[in-house]
């Protein structure tokens, strides 16, 4: 009976469980190393992202990783100024999704709401309306919306009045291997204005589209027109 049983436990293990083993660990390889999805369930980044969003994730945007670890095979490039990445949060590892607004040698601060980078305020302008169309009516009433343009790259951002407490900070410089990120809702994002800059190593990749979407306050009904949406 016993030798049945094994007999049974190996071929099971050949037929089935090693396949499925290997199976795993290519897919968490990949996941690890080269590409992934996240859900979003926060508020911090909107407009630009919403709850329910799930976007892709370029690991291979910066870096290439040992599968499962943070150490580095090579780098090819670090995040841009503007760039949404997915990072670690240095105060307690929890998985983030920010801005970069600020990279090694910047000199960032805020004055009312209003951006400065190495002394030069950034230039608010109208968002384009089919975002704001894609919030809830009754969010659009509580908060404004502008186009928050650095140099070259412009993005969305949502600004509560009634929040000012993050609206101003002196200017710090970022260090050497580091990076200012922060959400694109500005007054309710635990962002570098809470735990400070993020070093490189936190940064695992660059989130870049918006694959698909399904709305919470309409019992996850999917957003078809969010879905496969470049992240501006």
């Amino acid at each position: 009976m016993a030798t049945k049983w094994q007999a049974w436990l190996v071929r099971s293990w050949r037929e089935v469980g090693k396949p499925f083993l290997v199976i795993l660990i290519v897919v968490g390889s990949f996941r690890s190393a080269v590409a992934d999805w996240n859900d979003v369930p926060t508020p911090s980044m909107i407009p630009t992202i919403l709850e329910g969003d799930r976007i892709f994730v370029n690991k291979l945007a910066y870096d290439l990783r040992v599968p499962f670890t943070d150490w580095r095979l090579a780098q090819w490039s670090g995040p841009r100024r503007g760039d949404v990445v997915i990072l670690f949060s240095p105060a307690d590892d929890v998985r983030l999704v920010k801005r970069v607004v600020g990279v090694s040698g910047d000199r960032i601060e805020m004055r009312n709401n209003r951006l400065f980078v190495n002394g030069e305020p950034a230039v608010y302008e109208p968002v384009d309306p089919e975002i704001i169309h894609q919030i809830g009516s009754e969010r659009q009433r509580r908060h404004h919306f502008a186009g928050e343009r650095i140099g070259s790259e412009s993005h969305p951002i949502m600004i509560t009045s009634s929040r000012s407490a993050w609206g101003s900070f002196r200017p710090v410089t970022v260090p050497d291997d580091h990076y200012f990120v922060m959400g694109d809702n500005r007054d309710n994002s635990r962002d570098s204005r809470s735990f400070g800059f993020v070093e490189r190593k936190r940064i695992v990749g660059r989130a870049t589209t918006v694959v698909v979407s399904f709305d919470p306050d309409r019992y996850y009904l999917p957003r078809w027109c969010r879905f496969f949406r470049a992240l501006p």
